[in-house]
C-alpha cells in the first residue's frame, strides 16, 4: 500500500520480529526499570528468539535537574530526537520513552520519526478503561511540570482527577539527594511517597497512578502497605508487547529527483505548491529533494551512448526513500527512460510522468486523438512517450528531422532554455516546431522536456492556434497533490 490510513493500522507480529527500543536517561532508573519489565515478561520468555531489545543512554545537559523551565523541555527533546534517529537507522520497529514529561512533545518528535513511538499515556488509559469505572476519582503523583499539563486531564477525562495536598513533600521525595532519582529506594524517601498515597487515598481516590516512572521501582512496597498503585513500566512494558504492532500517523512527504535540470525541478516545486489548496504553511506537501545536477545527461546517453545516469539516478531514488519520502517525482521526461529498470529496485513507487500525462490526455481527448511530442531527441527515440501513448490508443506525432533539430536547439543551443533563456531564438525555434505539428493536425501537444514550459510563463494549459498546448510536469504536480490529499496526510 501506497500511503498510510489516516487512522492508525494494526498488523500481527507476534511471529515477526519485534525490535523494540528503550531510550534510557530521561530518568536513569526508570529506563533500566522498564528495560528489566520488557525482558521477564512472560511473552517474551517464552518466545525469545521473536526479541530484539534496544536500549541507549547518554548525557544531556539537563538530565540531572528537576522539571523546571522550558529549556529543560527543549533538551530533552533534542536528546530524544537524536536517539530517535540512531534507532530508526537500525530498524527497531517500535521506540519506548519512560518519561512522562517527554510524551508532552511525542507528536512532534513522531512527524520526524519513520517507526512508531508508544504512548505512554495511551498504554495507562488502555489499563485504566478495562479495569476502573467512568467516575472513579485517580490520585495522581505527578512532578510540578507535568502537573501543569494539560495532556493527563485530557487523557482521562472520564475520571476525577486529586493530586496530594503536599506536593512540596512529593517533590523533594523524588529530586533531593536522597530522593528516589538518585537510588534512595528506601528511607525518607519511601516514607512521603507513602504518606503521599495515603494522603490521596483518604481525599477518596480509589487508586493512585504515578505520573513520574521512578515510582514503579517502589510500587510493590507501597501496594503491600494496601495502596492500589499502579506499577506504569510495567504496564507500558505489557502495552508494547501486545501482538498488534502501531504504525504512525505520518504526514505524506514526497522526494524529488531534482537537478534534471535544476530550473525545472524549482519549476516543478512551485507547480505543487500552487496546486496544492492550503490556507497556511502547515498544510503544503512535505518535499524532500535531492537536486543533483551531477546525474550524467540523460539525452548524451541515450543518443551518443555517454556515461549511464541510471546508478546516479538509483542513488538519489535511495536516499530519499532512506529519508522517509512516500513517493518520487522526477521532474524530467528523458530521465523516465531510465524509471522501469530503476523502480523494481525500489520500497517506494515513482510516481511515472509520462504514463499520468497519458491518461490525462485520454480522460479529456478520448481515444485516437493526435497527439503532438515536443522532446529531446532521446526521448523520442527510446520510444518513452510513443509506447505509453499506444497502450492508451493514442496516435503519437513528432517532428521531422529539421524540426526536430529546431526543438533541441531551443533546449540545448547557446541561446537555449538550458542555457536560461525563455524568449527569442530559443522560444522561436520550438514555435516552428509547433507550427509544423499543428500542420498534421495535432490536437494537443505536449511540451515532453520539463525545461520547455519555462517559455510559457504564467503557464497552466496554453492555446496556440487550433492545438492546446499541455506541461507534463503540471499534470504529475496535481496527481501528486490528489495522492497525499486522498489519505488526509497532508
Amino acid at each position: 500500500m501506497l500511503f498510510r490510513n489516516k487512522k492508525y493500522r494494526y498488523k500481527e507480529v507476534i511471529f515477526s520480529m519485534q525490535k523494540i527500543a528503550v531510550i534510557g536517561g530521561l530518568g536513569t532508573l526508570a529506563g533500566g526499570d522498564l528495560f528489566f519489565k520488557l525482558l521477564k515478561n512472560k511473552q517474551v520468555l517464552k518466545n525469545q528468539s521473536n526479541f530484539h531489545f534496544g536500549f541507549e543512554q547518554k548525557p544531556y545537559t539537563q538530565m540531572d535537574l528537576p522539571l523546571y523551565q522550558e529549556k529543560d523541555i527543549k533538551s530533552r527533546k533534542f536528546y530524544t530526537y537524536s536517539i530517535c534517529k540512531n534507532f530508526e537507522a537500525k530498524n527497531f520497529t517500535k521506540i519506548l520513552i519512560p518519561c512522562f514529561a517527554s510524551h508532552s512533545f511525542i507528536n512532534e518528535l513522531q512527524k520526524e520519526i519513520s517507526i512508531p513511538i508508544v504512548n505512554l499515556y495511551e498504554a495507562l488509559k488502555n489499563f485504566v478503561k478495562k479495569r476502573f469505572p467512568k467516575g472513579s476519582r485517580i490520585g495522581i503523583l505527578s512532578s510540578d511540570y507535568v502537573k501543569d499539563l494539560k495532556i493527563t486531564k485530557e487523557y482521562f477525562q472520564d475520571y476525577t482527577l486529586i493530586y496530594p495536598e503536599n506536593q512540596n513533600l512529593l517533590m523533594e521525595s523524588i529530586y533531593s539527594k536522597l530522593g528516589i532519582k538518585n537510588g534512595y529506594l528506601e528511607g525518607i524517601a519511601l516514607e512521603n511517597i507513602y504518606s503521599s498515597c495515603v494522603n490521596l487515598i483518604e481525599n477518596g481516590c480509589d487508586f493512585v497512578i504515578p505520573l513520574i516512572t521512578e515510582i514503579s521501582l517502589i510500587a510493590d512496597q507501597i501496594r503491600k502497605r494496601g495502596i492500589q498503585i499502579l506499577d506504569v513500566n510495567q504496564i507500558y512494558a505489557d502495552y508494547a508487547l501486545q501482538n498488534e504492532s502501531l504504525e504512525p500517523l505520518k504526514p505524506f512527504k514526497l522526494g524529488i529527483l531534482g537537478g534534471v535540470g535544476p530550473a525545472a525541478t524549482v519549476d516543478f516545486m512551485n507547480k505543487v505548491i500552487q496546486n496544492t489548496p492550503a490556507y497556511k504553511d502547515q498544510e503544503h506537501i512535505k518535499m524532500i529533494v535531492e537536486q543533483n545536477p551531477q546525474i550524467p545527461d540523460r539525452t548524451a546517453h541515450l543518443i551518443h551512448k555517454d556515461t549511464d545516469p541510471t546508478i546516479s539516478m538509483f542513488s538519489t531514488c535511495k536516499r530519499l526513500e532512506v529519508e522517509g519520502a512516500n513517493a518520487i517525482a522526477i521532474p524530467c521526461n528523458t530521465a523516465h527512460a531510465f524509471v522501469d529498470s530503476i523502480q523494481p529496485h525500489l520500497n517506494i513507487p515513482i510516481i511515472n510522468m509520462i504514463t499520468e500525462t497519458a491518461k490525462y490526455i485520454l480522460e479529456n481527448w478520448g481515444e485516437n486523438v493526435n497527439v503532438g511530442l515536443l522532446a529531446t531527441t532521446g526521448t523520442i527515440q527510446t520510444n518513452v512517450y510513443t509506447n505509453e501513448f499506444y497502450k492508451f490508443k493514442l496516435n503519437a506525432i513528432v517532428p521531422d528531422h529539421e524540426h526536430q533539430e529546431f526543438v533541441m536547439e531551443s533546449i540545448y543551443g547557446a541561446q537555449g532554455v538550458k542555457a536560461g533563456f525563455t524568449e527569442g531564438l530559443c522560444k522561436e525555434n520550438l514555435l516552428k516546431a509547433i507550427d509544423y505539428l499543428i500542420k498534421k493536425d495535432v490536437e494537443v501537444i505536449v511540451l515532453g522536456c520539463t525545461e520547455l514550459p519555462l517559455m510559457f510563463k504564467n503557464y497552466k494549459e496554453y492555446k496556440y492556434k487550433q492545438a492546446i498546448i499541455i506541461d507534463p510536469t503540471e499534470i504529475l504536480a496535481k496527481k501528486i497533490v490528489q495522492l497525499s490529499k486522498s489519505e488526509g496526510n497532508t
